[in-house]
């Protein structure tokens, strides 16, 4: 069977001048090798790779190299025909979580230029697909991001890969926290297709932040795409949509990163509204987080030794509690997730309609923190709440799928609340279940989607509570979802890199 046959998406004849190339966009160069355009991979066959071999038994036995090399074509980067060669510009994986630019060159024949263009293009489209070529990328380092790595690694593992795509680069380092509110703020966002931060979650925070205060805040959020390079300690925006924490995989990605919308949640805290991507929390993921911040020489360990402190002391944070409930159990969560596993909605349905005529921030249906509590608000008995933890992304760490249900434009927060008055053993098999992927079916755990809600702690005069990973002023807040409001790069354009939830069988 010729490849033509066997792959859908080649065209069964094509021919160019006196050549009738059936086996459909195998681009000969030289006398013994070519190029095919495969499945999902570009094929290159070359009779030179052959060589002889001294490595194994002293010499005496040599061995043959392959004759041929595939490469994704997720991987490659670009391809153009100069007057005398075909060059493919590809990225390599030379060790574990590491690629680096690489290259085929190969002389092609003057009768064969006119098809050999024909199939630069057709490479490039499927090299692509969906994703937008040649991105203008506005990247930010955080010079502090890495423990001051974040420079050394842009320059040795992201900018080649950007370069070799043929992608745009306007570099500006942060020299302050806010900075880059105010970078984005002033933006002209004519001029860009993505913010890409060299940095942990912080600065893609701050990113969302800056374009949610210019004057046509709806536009640039759609408009604009947020996207990580992961140079911090906290890379967890890369984690769900890239499914890396490698700067040069992270970079590869952002290059092929195809628009997706992504659900953003307004927070209302005393007279100021601020942005959230990522997650919401009180209680011990907000301590374990922020009141550990002492022992960072302890590396992770630090999570795992707060986590057990708090649990050992059965520590319960007593609030007030309202929830706009959307979807109430498990097993409806279950298919809603399924639902979208085929969901093949175009962009601006994933978004919300904006009607109005002002193009700033949509106005607040729910009102604010200072607002009268809405009706449709159902309260919660959160006297002994041991957690309370709203997440807009599945993963808050390589090994943490809290909200294995998340999608990134359904509309829905995921709310997870755990009791912290549960036995010692209890909250020790949830901590266990986050990592072997059980949390989500735990009796203690009560997981719900909705769209907004409404906190107040009661009974503490101190504490923690962290908005995307920063640390807000300890008091009560209202929350409420803003559906497809923000952009990101994703793979697939619709979920995040993590496993989900599926309904059960049986």
């Amino acid at each position: 069977m010729s490849l033509a046959d066997s792959d859908p998406f080649v065209d069964p004849v094509d021919t160019v001048g006196d050549h009738d190339y059936r086996e459909a966009w195998t681009l000969p160069v030289g006398r013994s090798a070519s190029l095919t355009l495969a499945t999902d991979s570009l094929i290159v066959l070359d009779e030179d790779f052959t060589r002889r071999e001294t490595r194994n038994c002293c010499g005496l036995l040599p061995s043959k190299a392959k004759t041929t090399q595939a490469i994704p074509f997720f991987n490659i980067l670009w391809a153009e025909l100069s007057d005398f060669d075909i060059n493919v510009q590809y990225a390599k994986p030379t060790a574990k979580n590491v690629v680096r630019v690489a290259a085929v060159n190969y002389l092609v024949e003057k009768p064969q230029r006119s098809y050999a263009q024909s199939w630069v293009t057709k490479l490039l489209d499927r090299a692509y697909g969906e994703s937008q070529r040649k991105k203008r990328i506005k990247v930010l380092i955080n010079p502090f991001g890495g423990s001051g790595s974040a420079q050394k690694w842009y320059l040795r593992d992201i900018e080649p890969i950007f370069a070799a795509a043929r992608c745009e680069i306007d570099v500006e380092r942060t020299l302050y926290q806010g900075h880059a509110v105010e970078i984005a703020e002033n933006l002209d966002i004519e001029a860009y297709d993505v913010i890409a931060s060299c940095s942990g979650d912080g600065l893609p925070h701050e990113v969302f932040n800056g374009l949610g205060k210019k004057k046509d805040a709806t536009k640039a959020l759609s408009k604009v795409a947020v996207a990580q390079l992961p140079c911090g300690t906290g890379n967890a925006m890369s984690w769900n949509l890239n499914g890396t924490s490698s700067t040069s995989i992270a970079a590869l990605c952002i290059v092929k990163g195809i628009r997706t919308p992504l659900d953003l949640t307004s927070i209302t805290q005393g007279d100021r509204r601020t942005l959230s991507f990522l997650s919401q929390s009180l209680g011990i993921v907000a301590e374990v987080d922020l009141g550990t911040e002492h022992l960072r020489w302890m590396g992770s360990a630090r999570f795992t030794y707060g986590f057990l402190v708090r649990v050992l002391r059965k520590t319960v944070y007593p609030c007030d509690l309202w929830v706009k409930i959307d979807i109430p159990t498990k097993g409806a969560i279950r298919e809603h997730y399924r639902k979208e596993l085929t969901n093949q909605a175009p962009v601006k349905e994933r978004r919300d309609s904006n009607d109005t005529e002002d193009p700033a921030l949509p106005e607040l249906q729910y009102g604010s923190i200072a607002s009268p509590l809405p009706s449709t608000f159902t309260n919660i008995p959160s006297d002994n709440v041991g957690n309370f933890y709203a997440g807009n992304m599945a993963l808050m760490a390589p090994n943490a799928n809290f909200f294995p249900a998340t999608l990134p434009s359904d509309g829905h927060l995921d709310l997870i609340t755990v009791g912290g008055d549960i036995s010692r053993h209890s909250a020790i098999k949830c901590f266990l279940a986050v990592e072997n992927g059980g949390f989500f079916d735990l009796p203690q755990v009560n997981y719900r989607k909705i769209s907004g809600y409404r906190i107040i702690p009661r009974g503490q005069k101190g504490g923690y509570i962290s908005i995307d990973g920063e640390r807000v002023p300890f008091e009560g807040f209202q929350a409420e979802v803003h559906r497809g409001l923000g952009t990101v790069l994703s793979k697939t354009g619709h979920l995040y890199e993590a496993d989900g939830v599926v309904p059960k069988t049986g």
